[in-house]
């Protein structure tokens, strides 16, 4: 399969190295910010959908092993593969696959989450930035230091997969 970088959709490969991967975080980003407004208006000061109309599994284990141990609702087990589909779309559109777009695609998909439910809690009137802390959000189990476990191992892998998906192609961190 061929690489979305094709010259006949009218992107120039190789004139800025980084101008593709910050555009790429850029929208992550803001799609990011639409959907974490689109959480507070559903969930309000009820995060983890505790208050929606929807099933929910509280133990289990292996949310433990795969879902930090919260609870697995019916909310979350449409809006997580949904988000997954929504991020595959382009290389659906664009009839392209490798190894290098997958691992980007799983990057962005990383990155979303973790701004998202960041920026839900910055945005949301009900929380905001200080009660950003384990006492005052219980469907965060494991933290470490000023953040849940996830955001540091899911920013790590998502920073890893980034950089090896550009790696050889030009840009952002060339094979010496």
């Amino acid at each position: 399969m061929t690489s979305l970088n094709r010259t006949d959709s009218g992107i120039q490969a190789g004139r800025a190295p980084l101008a593709q991967p910050l555009a790429l975080i850029a929208v992550v980003l803001v799609l990011s910010f639409f959907f974490a407004n689109v959480e507070i208006q559903i969930e309000g000061s009820h995060g983890w959908a505790t208050s929606l109309p929807t099933w929910r599994i509280e133990h289990h284990w292996l949310l433990d092993i795969f879902w930090g141990s919260r609870p697995m609702t019916g909310y979350h087990a449409w809006v997580f593969p949904f988000m997954a589909i929504f991020f595959h779309f382009p290389l659906v559109f664009a009839w392209t696959w490798s190894w290098r777009l997958e691992a980007r695609v799983i990057a962005c998909i990383m990155m979303f989450w973790l701004s998202e439910d960041f920026l839900w809690f910055v945005l949301n009137p009900a929380f905001g930035l200080a009660r950003f802390s384990p006492e005052f959000v219980p469907w965060h189990i494991h933290w470490f230091w000023l953040a849940p476990v996830d955001y540091w191992t899911m920013s790590t892998a998502g920073i890893l997969l980034m950089i090896w998906s550009y790696r050889g192609s030009g840009r952002l961190f060339p094979k010496a």
